[in-house]
Formats: C-alpha cells, structure tokens, sequence
C-alpha cells in the first residue's frame, strides 16, 4: 500500500472527519487561525489602541469566538446536535464564555501574580482553553 500524500491533503480539507484525530487536527487548524484574530486584536487594542490588557483580552476573544464559530461549523464539525443555528450558537458561546472565564483568570493569574508579559500569558491560556472548547464543543454540542 502506497501513501499518496496529495491524495491524504485532499481528503483532509475536503471530506469531513468523523473520528476524533481527524477532528482535533481539522480544530487545531481551526484555532490557530481564530488564535491570530485573537491574539491580533489583543494586541491591537493594548498596544495601539491603549485599553487594558484584560478589556482587549475580552473583545479579543469575542472575535477568535466568532471566527471559531464560522469555521468549526463549516469544516470541523457539521451539523450539530441542535437544529436552531441561533440555538447552536448560543450553545456554542456558552462553551466560550466559560473558556473567557478561564481565559481571563489564566490571564490574571499569570500577568498580574506571576508578573509575566500578558502576551506570555495569552499563550498559556490559549493551549489550555484550546482542549476545554475542542472537547465540550465535540462531546457537548456536535457529537451525536
């Protein structure tokens, strides 16, 4: 049997994974591209615009929210269990905002307690928020 790396590229962007590697690679993809409109903006808004860092980190994360949304439903995960896209969504939120709240404690803990950068600090957020939103948002809203 012959690998056919073109041929495995093509089923991975096109086909839609069931299984949960195939899920978790199609969300990585996923996260980090909602993670550069998230980290972006939250640079954005504390270098360039002046807010504080946790007012940039929550509008920040709203978009990354929004752009993850767009992009989970399309290609990660399909239909979900809930047949109301606006009950979808808010569901889908939901998850989020308990990954803001983890979000914004990592956040704190690690900027305002420990003293580190808080574009340090988002990184650590980001990898341990990425697993909780990955796994409630399959297990939670798309697994059926």
């Amino acid at each position: 049997m012959q690998f056919d790396l073109k041929k495995e590229l093509a089923a991975f962007l096109t086909g839609k994974p069931s299984g949960l590697l195939g899920q978790l690679l199609r969300y990585a993809v996923v996260g980090g591209i909602a993670f550069v409109v998230d980290y972006g903006t939250l640079w954005l808004l504390t270098e360039i615009a002046g807010f504080h860092y946790l007012v940039s980190a929550a509008v920040a994360f709203i978009l990354g929210l929004t752009c993850n949304y767009l992009l989970s439903t399309r290609w990660v995960f399909g239909q979900g269990k809930i047949q109301s896209r606006a009950g979808e969504f808010a569901a889908f939120a939901l998850i989020g905002v308990i990954g803001l709240g983890m979000n914004e404690g990592i956040l704190y803990l690690c900027t305002d307690l420990f003293g580190w950068h808080y574009l340090l600090s988002k990184l650590i957020s980001t990898a341990v928020v990425f697993f909780w939103n990955f796994l409630a948002r399959r297990f939670l809203l798309f697994n059926s």
